[in-house]
């Protein structure tokens, strides 16, 4: 560790070398002016190594893990590069001053004779009322945190956890009011950059505060402190009165100068990445192949499980039919890690990384058409949906049967696309097939947001209500889940059926689109004032 510092002898450079001691570090201040060493130098059983004569040696007390973060965060990424909880701290204020008024001028039989100043003494700043302005203390720097889309990941954040805004001007002035005073200068704003989808809440009561879901959202979290005001000490109480300026008699009250505490908070940032398009899958379905076919992403591709640790993003093409030729119009595609059975237990990886998911429109669940029962794939990814999160079994989804290049996949490719294409419930079927469905197409049950509880019986009943839906809703099949809009055979290795597949994913996100849009406008046609249409006779 190296670093600039200045010595007792003047030098302009003098070098800090530090090592560390458990949880100390060591500095030690070496000036070059004052001798010349090379090799090794020990004093009272310490030795220091070095050019140049130590003159401060010195231990410092550090918090393990300030700076360098997890012991795992270089060989384990995926475990942090969503989630971390930082601290911020805005500026304070800058001081203000205690000034005193200037000694009246006294005429002078000589003054005449005497050279005037070139430069004119300037005039003081008046408010509308003709009061003087004093100057201020400068505004303390605030803390924002912008959307970029340069940072991908959370994982610079733990590698340093704590974000300082620095501190407002103090107000230059020598102790005499002069038309000559400024007001402090303001510190800098501390800009944040933070990877596009990033949630922002605070540590403390998990209060929400933002979701910066596009490039440059930006949001405020901290406020920099107020500048300290200047006064004027009390020796003559008629010329203050007559200037109307701030005064102080007690020395105690000097605290006014002084400028306000920044603000200082603890967020915790989560990332959820910004995508249309999902895909989810068993280990070694396919996913980052099927990426790597339809995008020109380059994820890790290999024959072992668990590849994909991390969340991997694609732009897929456009639509050649529309104006731009689809150079402005495709969608985002995202490959989630490998999801098993029982990862809501905590199995593999686990299902946390679901959390990405959020965002997209369409699910794409990719299962290997070459494994022994791949029907048993497909219910082992909707179950693991519906456990996580039953929106996810609500939403339009597309079933690729992956790996044709194979024979035997390739033989039962018909049977299996029957069979899964008539798993679940139609949302387009008429109303005596899906009786009891939702709009959206499954059989979920919901509870009605209009109810209103006025009693402790009422309250009883509806957690009961509750508990018996949450029951319900864990012991659904894959039966009372929304059908899969289409079944599309692909080879992702060979691009075999990938036109096909691009296809089909247009078509689907159009159709979400339309049925967004119209429920959207259902909503504001809901919620519009009804207008009351007077009787014939008032009018």
């Amino acid at each position: 560790m190296q670093a600039l510092a200045s010595t007792s002898c003047g030098s302009f450079v003098a070098s800090v070398r530090g090592s560390k001691l458990g949880n100390f570090t060591q500095l030690c201040v070496v000036c070059p002016q004052q001798g010349f060493f090379q090799g090794e130098q020990r004093n009272g059983g310490r030795s220091s190594v070095g050019h140049g004569r130590v003159t401060t040696c010195a231990l410092i007390k550090e918090k393990p893990g300030a700076l360098d973060g997890p012991k795992n965060l270089d060989t384990e990424p995926h475990k942090y590069f969503d989630q971390v909880v930082i601290t911020v701290r805005s500026g304070d204020g800058g001081n203000g001053a205690v000034l005193q008024l200037p000694k009246p001028k006294v005429d002078d039989k000589d003054s005449k004779f005497k050279k005037k100043d070139k430069k004119p003494a300037g005039t003081y700043k008046r408010g509308n009322d003709g009061a003087l302005i004093l100057p201020l203390g400068g505004h303390g720097g605030d803390v924002i945190l912008v959307a970029d889309e340069s940072a991908d990941t959370l994982l610079p954040f733990h590698r340093k956890r704590r974000h300082n805004a620095k501190r407002g001007a103090n107000v230059s002035s020598m102790g005499t009011l002069s038309p000559a005073l400024r007001d402090g200068l303001d510190g800098p704003v501390l800009r944040i950059p933070v990877p596009v989808g990033t949630v922002v809440k605070r540590k403390r009561g998990g209060k929400f505060l933002a979701d910066l879901a596009r490039h440059g959202d930006e949001i405020m979290v901290a406020r920099g402190g107020r500048g300290g005001i200047c006064v004027v000490e009390a020796k003559d109480s008629k010329r203050l009165r007559v200037n109307g300026l701030p005064t102080i008699q007690d020395p105690d009250d000097k605290v006014v100068t002084l400028g306000g505490p920044g603000e200082e908070i603890a967020l915790e940032l989560t990332l959820r990445v910004v995508a249309d398009v999902g895909l989810v899958g068993l280990p070694n379905a396919g996913k980052s192949s099927l990426l790597a076919a339809v995008t020109v992403a380059k994820p890790e591709i290999a024959a072992y499980p668990f590849t994909t640790l991390m969340p991997n993003l694609g732009c897929l093409e456009g639509d050649p039919l529309k104006n731009d030729g689809g150079f402005s119009s495709g969608a985002t595609m995202a490959d989630l890690p490998g999801l098993i059975k029982d990862a809501h237990l905590g199995k593999g990886l686990g299902r946390m990384f679901l959390r990405h998911l959020r965002r997209t429109r369409v699910l794409i669940h990719v299962v290997d058409a070459s494994t022994p029962d791949p029907v048993d794939d497909y219910s082992i990814l909707r179950e693991e949906l519906h456990l996580y999160n039953p929106e996810y079994v609500r939403r339009p989804h597309i079933v690729v049967l992956n790996k044709l290049d194979i024979s035997e996949a390739r033989e039962k490719f018909e049977s299996l696309r029957d069979t899964i294409q008539n798993m679940g419930v139609d949302p387009d079927a008429d109303g005596d097939v899906t009786d009891g469905a939702d709009m959206d197409g499954s059989r979920l049950p919901r509870l009605d947001s209009t109810e209103r509880d006025s009693g402790s019986q009422a309250v009883s009943k509806q957690e009961q209500r509750k508990q018996i839906l949450k029951k319900e809703e864990q012991e659904r099949k894959v039966q009372d889940f929304r059908r899969p809009a289409a079944v599309v055979g692909i080879s992702a290795r060979e691009g075999e059926g990938i036109e096909r597949l691009l296809e089909v994913i247009r078509d689907t996100l159009q159709k979400e689109q339309k049925q967004a849009q119209k429920l959207r406008r259902e909503q504001m046609r809901a919620s519009r004032p009804k207008l009351i249409n007077a009787p014939q006779w008032q009018l």
